[in-house]
């Protein structure tokens, strides 16, 4: 059975949750931290995902990726790219019009796309997952940023493929986020709902959603994102700023040196951290380039001016939410705000401003996402059983259906509007002459986020079954057109109607038990047969998809082939020293001198090959040294273990007749006291006796 889990992708760190033991869990990784870098990298025998990806970042710069939600579903022209650039420190390639990078990786040049690097990553989240668990993961929920338009949700889709995931859901971040906070809250109205604002800043996004929710329902009533505010921009500010400084004060430029840069980021990030509990911290970065070692300092008040463009933006989303949900600041009952990012006083002191309420922290800031996307995976799962809850998402962006005209007045219609709720279905009937086609697009593409997408096209679909009736011109076609749960616009079904004359039952309420039914011939519309629907999507081909999942599948072998042969490799290391020890300390006594001397030339040359030749060796010659040096000392083992098992059989011996003693001594002990008492009775009984035999003669 496969275990439902929520995966919050985020741009710095993922957090993984399940649904198990009648909750929701958090997943720590191998290191116990609740959240994972979201880090791809690529050495000379293997990958880097996650922790050990990070760890390896400032050394590996050229072959590290990061900021993969960012990149992930754009293509090569979108404008987003330039500014992606500037977080990214590997080569940005074109593959078949996609963003894709250049890396080394066992010393060959690869090239991946974006979408197969997020696979990657999800793949080791599921693998984390397992080992954690020890479950079967097959069911994935996924969060995405609101301002996600099909394609790159297409991609998020795709990555899961590629990670050996069914995704059941891609959902929207806030609305996962308002669900965890729907589900588990149990205050919550039963009648009238309540209107909560949920605010995230994260890493390089803040978005903002208006939801109405009461006992066991929500509706996401409007949203909004400035998708380039986070904390990433909070970092950059204090970095450049630090850049500036050490020019005039170091005489040097870390802009010109990519290690330099990325160390001064990472301490500009624990800088901010830090000024949000103090007013003031050091900065330091021993060694940082040209064996420089700078310090410096920053007060809060410093970074609030360095940051004064962003807080100037922060009520701009939120306008615009409330806009969309067609509400005031004063209809609304509560702020939750999450994201690491809010943890900034500046930040929270606006938002409290702008409402002029205080702001609620019911939530978690850093896992809300995340079980809120376990719960809802959870909710799909055949075998789980999950508190009902429902939940509407809110439409983003008009979208719009084409087909030509033939016989119909227009060529287009606006199915799914701005501002509507889905998972939502309508029905439209075309008058078809032959097979025709129907493509979705984004009725105005201006509204979609600036800089993410280079062509309105969602789908296109090709309808082909039509047959016409004998003498007629045209035949009516529905199409159910859908926007399901994910967020996606399909053609459910297509079919064709005809009309024929059937008999309809006349209503009469006046008719007695024993009058016959009378019945009217109607004319009605009914289904003919289904048309076969071919679609075309922004979802990568069959064929591309299979070449990505079996590339990822030969990389997970190799990645765990180094893995073993490295465990294979320390095992031998660690027997080869603590063979040696117990030579001359524990198994002193059960070796010849013979089989000693032979044995320490042996473990001597086992070293020496370890650390030269055999440094960069196979699992197998590995496991073919230890097995080598395992003949002899595993015989002298056992005589030793032999001997321990002797020592422990006498100790249990000897502890055996000492209870054995013990207890002989403890019922002979026993039998004297019984002895003791008996023979006191019996004087008793004699005195008694005597008695009566005294008292019958006085008697006579």
């Amino acid at each position: 059975m496969s275990v439902p889990f929520g995966v919050d992708l985020g741009n710095s760190n993922t957090v993984i949750a399940v649904a198990r033991n009648r909750g929701i869990d958090v997943i720590v990784n191998e290191v116990s931290n609740r959240s994972t870098p979201s880090v791809v990298g690529f050495g000379p025998k293997n990958r880097f995902i996650g922790e050990s990806g990070k760890n390896q970042q400032t050394s590996n710069l050229k072959n590290t990726v990061d900021n993969l939600k960012r990149i992930l579903g754009l293509n090569f022209t979108d404008p987003d790219l330039k500014i992606e650039e500037r977080y990214l420190t590997v080569p940005v390639v074109d593959k078949d019009g996609q963003v894709a990078v250049k890396v080394r990786l066992a010393g060959k040049e690869e090239i991946f796309t974006s979408t197969q690097l997020v696979g990657m990553y999800l793949n080791k989240i599921k693998d984390i997952a397992v080992k954690e668990t020890k479950g079967k993961f097959t069911d994935i929920c996924l969060t995405v940023p609101v301002w996600y338009t099909e394609q790159q949700r297409r991609a998020a889709h795709d990555a899961c493929r590629i990670a050996g995931l069914n995704p059941v859901r891609i959902v929207n971040e806030m609305t996962a986020a308002a669900v965890s906070y729907g589900v588990f809250k149990t205050d919550l109205p039963e009648d009238e709902p309540k209107k909560v604002v949920f605010i995230d800043i994260g890493h390089s996004t803040y978005s903002v959603s208006v939801v109405a929710v009461k006992k066991g329902e929500l509706k996401v009533l409007g949203s909004s994102s400035d998708k380039h505010f986070g904390g990433r921009d909070f970092d950059h500010a204090i970095a450049e700023h630090f850049a500036d400084e050490f020019i005039t004060k170091y005489k040097i430029n870390i802009r010109e040196n990519p290690k330099a840069y990325s160390r001064v980021l990472t301490a500009a990030e624990k800088l901010k951290k830090v000024l949000s509990a103090n007013s003031q911290a050091p900065f330091n970065v021993e060694s940082i380039m040209n064996d420089v070692d700078v310090s410096s300092q920053l007060t809060r008040d410093e970074l609030e001016e360095f940051v004064k463009p962003l807080l100037e933006r922060v009520h701009i989303p939120i306008d615009q939410a409330l806009s969309a949900a067609g509400l005031q600041k004063e209809d609304i009952d509560a702020i939750e705000v999450i994201g690491g990012c809010t943890r900034v006083p500046s930040l929270k002191a606006r938002l409290s401003e702008i409402f002029g309420k205080p702001l609620s922290f019911t939530l978690n800031q850093d896992e809300a996402i995340a079980r809120g996307a376990a719960f809802i995976c959870a909710m799909h799962s055949p075998t789980l059983r999950v508190r009902p809850f429902k939940f509407e998402d809110f439409n983003p962006y008009s979208v719009s259906y084409f087909w030509d005209k033939e016989d119909e007045d227009t060529d287009n219609l606006e199915v799914f509007p701005k501002g509507g709720s889905f998972p939502s279905t309508k029905i439209i009937t075309l008058y078809r002459s032959k097979d025709f086609e129907v493509e979705a697009k984004y009725t105005r593409p201006e509204e979609l986020p600036k800089g993410s997408i280079s062509t309105p096209f969602i789908a296109k679909w090709f309808l082909k079954g039509v047959v016409l009736n004998e003498g007629e011109s045209s035949i009516a076609c529905k199409l159910k057109l859908r926007n399901d749960p994910s967020g996606f616009y399909t053609i459910e079904s297509a079919y064709t109607v005809e009309e024929k004359e059937v008999q309809e039952l006349v209503e009469n309420p006046d008719a007695k038990e024993d009058d016959e039914p009378e019945y009217k011939t109607v004319k009605k519309l009914v289904k003919k047969n289904d048309l076969q629907i071919e679609l075309q999507t922004l979802s990568l081909p069959k064929k591309i998809l299979s070449e990505y999942i079996e590339k990822e599948n030969s990389l997970s072998q190799e990645d765990k082939l180094v893995a073993d042969t490295e465990d294979r490799k320390n095992a031998l290391e660690e027997y080869i020293y603590e063979l040696r020890g117990k030579l001359d300390d524990h198994y002193k006594e059960f070796a010849s001198e013979d089989e000693k001397a032979k044995l320490q030339e042996m473990l001597l040359k086992a070293e020496d090959w370890l650390y030269d030749e055999g440094y960069d060796s196979s699992k197998g010659k590995y496991i073919a040294k230890h097995e080598e040096l395992a003949s002899i000392g595993n015989v002298i083992r056992g005589r030793y273990l032999a001997k321990e098992e002797e020592k422990k059989q006498a100790l249990r011996s000897q502890q055996e007749a000492k209870q054995a003693a013990a207890m002989a001594e403890k019922l002979a002990a026993e039998k004297a006291a019984r002895d003791a008492a008996g023979t006191t009775n019996s004087e008793a009984e004699k005195k008694e006796q005597q008695s009566d035999e005294k008292m019958d003669e006085e008697l006579d």
